[in-house]
């Protein structure tokens, strides 16, 4: 027990710290969940529009293909773009390796199918007489893809909070394709493997409260604004 209680001890005083190289770590965690989240909303809530809405050929595949992306393992994600990005692969010249950059593009790759999933399910999800009457509006494709949006906000929002849950709790994709380096490629959960690999527990359960806290008040803001467009 008192070695536990040493840890929690200590972890309480470095949140509380809140030291220039924990804030430098947070800061970069913020940047990169927070641009893939972004990036990944932007093309996978309408790539999700058109799946719920659409019935156009290789549909069902593009469903399949979004699905399967939805599980894919991070670590995979990383490699393949590593194995881009190399020096000697296809985008080895464009000097992105252990770069932050890097990084949101992978988490970018890991939010785009939640994003679309989630979204795709919500819109499925209506009520037939709802999308009956899309249909019987005669909108185009853009504006019924926007009116079903509106309908199913509460699945938006979620879908948004699923992408932004998927890209801050992972570690494989950035560790593989940041590296990890300090003060460079260090994001809060590559961060806490260093640590506790290092027995540094104290530190790791650090970075693993304040990683918690990030995620509340994102989740909290987003259910703010699910209840507040139901």
């Amino acid at each position: 027990m008192s070695f536990l209680a040493d840890v929690i001890r200590q972890a309480v005083e470095l949140v509380g710290r809140f030291g220039a190289e924990l804030q430098a770590v947070v800061w970069l965690t913020l940047i990169v969940s927070g641009a893939a989240t972004l990036l990944g909303v932007l093309a996978g809530v309408p790539l999700g529009a058109a799946l719920g809405l659409g019935r156009f050929r290789g549909r069902r595949l593009l469903l399949a293909a979004v699905n399967t992306g939805m599980g894919m393992p991070p670590v995979l994600a990383g490699l393949l773009l590593l194995l881009l990005l190399w020096g000697e692969g296809p985008l080895g010249s464009w000097g992105l390796i252990f770069t932050p950059a890097a990084m949101v593009i992978a988490q970018t790759l890991l939010a785009i199918p939640i994003a679309a999933g989630v979204t795709s399910g919500a819109i499925r999800g209506l009520p037939r007489d709802a999308h009956e009457q899309l249909a019987a509006l005669g909108l185009s494709n853009v504006r019924r893809g926007r009116v079903a949006l509106r309908e199913a906000w509460p699945g938006v929002v979620a879908a948004v909070a699923a992408a932004f849950g998927r890209v801050v709790s992972e570690v494989g994709a950035v560790l593989i394709i940041g590296g990890n380096i300090r003060g460079e490629t260090r994001v809060l959960t590559t961060a806490i493997v260093q640590e506790a690999r290092q027995a540094r527990f104290g530190e790791a359960l650090a970075l693993g409260i304040v990683l918690m806290a990030i995620a509340l008040v994102v989740n909290v803001s987003l259910t703010w604004l699910q209840e507040r467009g139901a």
